[in-house]
């Protein structure tokens, strides 16, 4: 069993997920890698030096995640932490456009999973001793305001608030945080759009700043890292110069 703190990332393999799993391994957190593809994640696992274990799962299946949760427990006993990270998007089309497969795609992944994810977590931090952990919902400045032809990120980050809100409130009796980091611009394999340009609520297309993602996750080790008995409940990190203030 780890003498230290255990928390679980999803979508762990690449981007955001990745630069938070090594962050928190830095930081002396014990690590549960989450992710579609078990070469990214075993990859990953091979450049952390503390304790590591690396599960292939699929979040918008509640039997994988309940495997996932199974294995947490396996092998550490407990879960401190759990980042629900996991998310995409859809094609940027016109929205009468967009496939019916494309939307749930993107609700079961964004909305669902960490639904699930969340679940489980709670029967774990419930029941462990002591009692109680941190959730950590990854939302997006989507959840404020959303960009052109972005109708399913938008709505399930939208709904993400209201789960993180929820989760707040349900788990407050149970020794329970949540909090919701809401991201701009990191530079991530899924936002490389932002360089080349993106659309603007005038019409136009045009480049945006990014930021490094090694800064999003210094501000997620930092939620992690409260007591219990303090909280971030919403957080904004984004590129300084990225076209939110004002957007439109």
């Amino acid at each position: 069993m780890p003498t230290r703190k255990v928390v679980l990332v999803t979508g762990a393999g690449s981007g955001i997920g990745r630069a938070v799993s090594l962050a928190l391994a830095e930081a002396g957190y014990a690590i549960v890698l989450a992710g579609r593809r078990q070469q990214n994640l075993d990859q990953l696992k091979s450049e952390i030096p503390g304790e590591a274990i690396a599960v292939a799962t699929d979040i918008t299946d509640p039997a994988s995640v309940a495997a996932l949760f199974s294995a947490t427990k396996q092998a550490f006993g407990r879960l401190d932490v759990l980042f629900n990270n996991a998310g995409i998007g859809a094609p940027p089309v016109p929205l009468e456009e967009l496939t019916i497969e494309q939307w749930r795609a993107v609700v079961d992944t964004n909305l669902s999973g960490a639904f699930y994810c969340t679940q489980e977590a709670f029967r774990l931090m419930k029941s462990q001793s002591p009692a109680g952990g941190r959730i950590i919902n990854n939302g997006s400045i989507s959840a404020h305001a959303p960009r052109p032809n972005s109708a399913p990120y938008t709505a399930t980050k939208h709904a993400i608030t209201g789960l993180t809100r929820s989760i707040s409130l349900d788990g407050r009796q149970h020794n329970i945080c949540c909090g919701q980091i809401d991201i701009g611009n990191a530079d991530t394999p899924m936002t490389l759009q932002t360089k080349v340009g993106m659309p603007q609520a005038d019409g136009s297309v045009r480049p945006e700043p990014s930021m490094n993602a090694s800064d999003v996750a210094k501000a997620v080790v930092y939620m992690a890292s409260l007591p219990l008995d303090a909280n971030v409940l919403f957080m904004t990190v984004m590129a300084n110069r990225m076209p939110f203030v004002g957007r439109g």
